[in-house]
């Protein structure tokens, strides 16, 4: 990342002799980003001529908490391209510059500050997205936009630049994005690319500022945005990363009687990981003895009063590169169970329609997990396997539909899970939605697996099923899901912590949104409730929750609620009422209160 915290004495300059992108959409035109030449700094200083020819945008309108009204401050924003890079600025006025929020702060880490970014939707298909985030000090947020699932993935890291500087009336980003970081077609013509760009207002509320509507009531984001051309000739580059390591270790021990140490053996290992975009539609990944020390470490859990094992993310880049491909309503893939990899191959793509993926890993322990219908538990046996998933999505329609097939594979020596199914998921008018899937298994643990667990013996099998439904408009909302879990269904390649299941649920509820005379930005009440038994008919759990919440001044937010629950445990079933409060607020960027 470059650039650093600034103070300007003067203000940007203004850049008039841009294009104009809202007269070009007004009269039906697709604006096209410019070509320039010509040298340029990253450096928070909008002194470069290449910005006096760039698309311009101006940011005017509130799509949150207020309904696409007028923004409550003026922003600038500038797009060109070199052939080689996406270059973007932003002028964010600022009547009270002293309250700009604005921190130095790990990667990915600046969601309360201040903010300006771009999203760009490269193949322009409304499904999968990059965004790019920078807060006035230059600090980079970068995330992956999964418009099919409805995620947003900050794990995912690109190389580029940016630097942000505050000034007396408001603050400059300029970003500097290289091809080669993003997938997008190859093609020797013209391209179309759906982009939108953003700016975090964080003062009496946090307001949303873009350059176009939103439509509240549409369960698409992407699908919303407004197109740009150009880009002709543009090359994402190969992008082949190579990195090789070398590690050492050596362990001594302590002689019980001497008390002195007793030198052991240096044990040294060679790897080396690869990342190459074959083309843009097109990337593999190799490691051969991957060194993941420089992984971030897992942020602490409390292991206190859990059923169930605790879920840590996936944060090793091998993994991470294409990890939206894999993912379905079940979690039938975590990459975390692949624990010490004595090599890893990765392929995934796109191409037209069509998303696929498949990895393959020899594992030096095999990592597993014991689900069960009201606890789970893990072993780590010393045992080599290999693991092989496969992936494959459709796209159809217009409004962001998949239907999609995963296999997985982990074996050893006596050991083995196989696991198969399809799932999709259907858009239907920007309202409605519908998810499924169906899986079935079949495995076979090893011998030396302790008898404490009480696993089955022998080979077993089992099915999993989840099927649920979405309701979204201005005003209202509503959900129904059910999913049911064989007590003999395994996803040792993934991350299922109950079997043995039958549980369905359904919510609803009211939203109204507030208008600039009002006090409250956002009001919601509703009712969800549900039942789980296991595949017997012993009832596990049944709740019935009611909640009212407001969202007012100083970012606040307050939530009010009871709730009705029967749980099983230990042979009994126990009654759970009770009520809840929580309210929280921030009156400045680095103040919070919250209570529960």
């Amino acid at each position: 990342m470059l650039g650093a915290a600034a103070i300007l004495i003067s203000c940007c300059p203004s850049i008039t002799s841009g294009q104009g992108v809202g007269a070009l959409q007004r009269s039906g035109e697709t604006p096209s980003v410019p070509r320039v030449e010509g040298d340029y700094t990253i450096d928070g200083v909008l002194d470069e001529a290449i910005w006096s020819s760039a698309l311009t945008f101006d940011l005017l309108i509130e799509t949150n908490p207020r309904e696409n009204a007028p923004a409550p401050v003026r922003t600038h924003g500038y797009v060109v391209e070199d052939g080689t890079t996406l270059l973007v600025a932003f002028d964010a006025k600022d009547p009270n510059p002293e309250l700009i929020r604005a921190y130095l702060r790990d990667r990915d880490t600046a969601y309360n500050d201040d903010f300006v970014g771009i999203v760009v939707d490269t193949f322009g298909d409304e499904r999968r997205a990059f965004e790019f985030f920078v807060n006035p000090l230059g600090v980079q947020m970068d995330l992956i936009q999964d418009d099919v699932n409805g995620r947003e993935d900050d794990s995912w890291d690109a190389i580029w630049h940016s630097a942000g500087r505050i000034n007396d009336g408001g603050y400059v980003v300029e970003m500097a994005i290289p091809f080669s970081q993003l997938r997008f077609p190859r093609a020797g013509t013209e391209q179309t690319w759906s982009i939108d760009m953003l700016r975090i207002y964080p003062r009496e509320n946090r307001s949303l500022l873009s350059i176009s509507p939103r439509e509240r009531g549409r369960n698409c984001y992407l699908c919303q945005l407004p197109k740009v051309r150009g880009f002709e000739g543009a090359e994402p580059g190969k992008d082949l990363e190579v990195v090789p390591s070398l590690t050492a270790s050596r362990v001594d021990v302590r002689d019980a009687d001497t008390g002195a140490f007793e030198r052991g053996a240096v044990d040294e290992e060679l790897g080396v990981t690869v990342s190459w975009g074959i083309t843009p539609d097109l990337t593999a990944n190799l490691a051969l003895n991957p060194d993941f020390s420089q992984v971030e470490a897992d942020v602490a859990q409390l292991d206190v009063n859990n059923q169930f094992s605790l879920f840590f993310p996936e944060t090793r880049p091998f993994f991470l590169d294409g990890a939206d491909t894999f993912s379905t309503p079940i979690d039938a893939v975590f990459t975390r169970t692949v624990a010490d990899p004595d090599y890893g191959a990765k392929l995934t793509g796109r191409s037209d329609k069509q998303t696929f993926g498949v990895f393959a890993a020899e594992d030096a322990v095999t990592s597993l997990l014991f689900p069960g219908s009201l606890s789970s538990s893990n072993d780590t046996l010393e045992e080599s396997n290999q693991a092989i998933v496969g992936r494959y999505i459709r796209n159809f329609g217009s409004n962001a539909s998949t239907v999609g097939a995963l296999v997985t594979s982990r074996t050893g020596d006596d050991y083995s899970n196989e696991v198969a199914g399809v799932d999709g998921t259907f858009r239907v008018s920007g309202r409605h939605m519908l998810r499924f899937q169906y899986l079935g298994s079949e495995t076979e643990y090893p011998g030396s697996l302790d008898a404490g667990f009480e696993q089955p013996v022998g080979p077993f099998d089992g099915d999993a099923a989840k099927i649920g439904y979405d309701f979204d408009s201005r005003q209202w909302w509503a959900n129904a899901n059910w999913d049911r879990v064989d007590p003999g269904f395994r996803a040792d390649s993934g991350f299922v912590t109950q079997v043995d299941y039958e549980r369905s649920s359904v919510g609803f509820g009211r939203v109204w949104h507030g208008g600039d005379d009002d006090v409250w930005n956002r009001l919601r009440v509703g009712m969800n409730g549900g039942r789980t038994k296991d595949t017997s008919g012993q009832l596990l759990q049944r709740n019935v929750q009611a909640f009212f919440s407001f969202n007012g001044p100083l970012q606040s937010y307050f939530e009010i609620g009871l709730n009705r629950r029967e749980q099983l445990w230990d042979g009994q079933v126990y009654e759970r009422d009770g009520r809840f409060v929580y309210g929280q607020f921030r009156p400045t960027g680095s103040l919070y209160f919250s209570l529960s």
